[in-house]
């Protein structure tokens, strides 16, 4: 798919977010990198969460010690798993281990609880990044659990829906290019990218199922 093999694997491609990039470097800047922290990314579907996620975690670990995991899935049990686990250095060019939990705001109350209690003493190598499409509102979680003592224990970055349209328009009229599937003005990736609501991964399976040749 299109959407995977131009993911950008590191936040110098990533478009249209420049403010949450920028505090992802604040972050990655620092001394200590990502090393033991937590970071809570929420944005709209197909804006970038993910490959924002995978572009931090690829700082401090390979690519085969970065794990992605459903929220929704997720139990006590395996997360004391995953706390064992995670109590060891990675092997690898990197020591790091990352944990990239998806659709956060489908966590459980007792998952929620042994993480609250999981992040305040995360390993010096284990980043956890959570990404959800819901903001950081008081009642977050799908069962009303309050999230303020969640994430205050992270480091937010939300990702913006304004401004996108161009940004996305010319990246996807580009790739369109590269793949000979592009027949059509910028005007059209415009009026495609509004289509999507700035999805841009449904721009390019649009794409991808030749929308944009002539």
């Amino acid at each position: 798919m299109l959407f995977e093999q131009y993911r950008p694997r590191s936040l110098d491609g990533i478009i249209g977010q420049d403010k949450a990039v920028s505090r992802a470097r604040l972050v990655l800047n620092r001394p200590t990198g990502t090393i033991g922290r937590s970071f809570w990314i929420s944005g709209n579907s197909g804006q970038g969460k993910t490959t924002l996620a995978l572009a931090i975690a690829r700082e401090s670990a390979d690519e085969f010690n970065i794990v992605e995991i459903d929220a929704g899935q997720l139990t006590v049990s395996e997360l004391a798993e995953l706390e064992n686990e995670m109590r060891y250095k990675a092997l690898g060019t990197k020591a790091g281990r990352v944990y990239i939990v998806n659709e956060a705001h489908g966590l459980r109350k007792p998952v929620i609880r042994q993480l609250l209690v999981l992040l305040e003493r995360l390993p010096s190598h284990v980043t956890i990044i959570f990404t959800t499409t819901k903001a950081g509102q008081a009642k977050l979680f799908d069962d009303n659990e309050d999230s303020e003592p969640f994430l205050s224990r992270c480091a937010v970055i939300t990702l913006t829906n304004q401004g996108l349209n161009k940004a996305f328009a010319s990246r996807a009229q580009e790739i369109a290019r590269q793949e000979q599937l592009d027949g059509k003005p910028i005007e059209a990736y415009e009026a495609l990218a509004a289509r999507c609501k700035n999805n841009f991964r449904m721009m390019l399976s649009e794409i991808e199922s030749g929308a944009m040749l002539d």
